[in-house]
């Protein structure tokens, strides 16, 4: 498996959420690894492009990904 950029990832996350969350996980790990890589603390996602663009959607998210080791951050805030 090739090395993926953190706006790849990113994009198979936002790929992952509209599948109803298949692979999320691996996703995640691939994320974490790209955003190493390239030296950056947080992963930014577009909220439009969510599923659940609303607060409580957003607050899941960050909370789910912080468990797996990922900060996110919103491109709106």
């Amino acid at each position: 498996m090739s090395e993926l950029t953190v706006a790849e990832a990113t994009e198979s996350i936002y790929a992952s959420l509209r599948a109803d969350n298949a692979d999320i996980d691996t996703h995640i790990a691939a994320l974490k690894a790209a955003l190493t890589r390239e030296g950056m603390k947080q992963a930014v996602f577009d909220p439009a492009k969510l599923a659940q663009n609303n607060r409580s959607g957003r607050k899941l998210m960050q909370a789910y990904f912080r468990q797996r080791g990922v900060s996110v951050k919103f491109s709106d805030q």
